[in-house]
């Protein structure tokens, strides 16, 4: 059931002016990746429909892809009750978007306390992003 609630805005103020934004694949739930938005990545977001975030390293806004061609269009945005956190399901597009070469970022599984990779990488990152990241 859909109810209709008045718009809220996002609450930026609990993490310095960021939301986190888990990314999640459509159409098979997996987790993708993790990022933070300011309201101007939110905003832009919104108004293009693919996912764009706030790069706390490097200081600017950056739509995903925007090196390596592997875009995710948003399909729909959820945020949780505290209007402070967003779940962005959406559609990949590309091999993957680890810049590891991974289709998520989340390739890496605790086994007895020691960190393995669990899957296979699904493309060569050296061939999108060369030899600097």
């Amino acid at each position: 059931m859909t109810t209709t609630e008045p718009t809220s805005t996002l609450d930026f103020d609990k993490l310095g002016g960021l939301v986190p934004a888990v990314i999640q694949d459509a159409d098979t739930n997996r987790v993708l990746m993790v990022g933070f938005m300011n309201d101007e990545a939110f905003r832009t977001t919104r108004a293009t429909g693919v996912v764009t975030f706030f790069s706390r390293t490097k200081g600017r806004l950056w739509t995903k892809g925007e090196t390596s061609g592997n875009t995710l269009e948003v399909v729909d945005i959820l945020t949780d009750c505290d209007v402070d956190s967003l779940v962005v399901r959406v559609k990949a597009n590309g091999p993957g978007v680890c810049h590891e070469g991974f289709a998520s970022c989340f390739f890496r599984l605790d086994v007895d306390g020691e960190w393995q990779t669990n899957e296979t990488p699904t493309y060569a990152p050296e061939s999108v992003y060369g030899g600097a990241r």
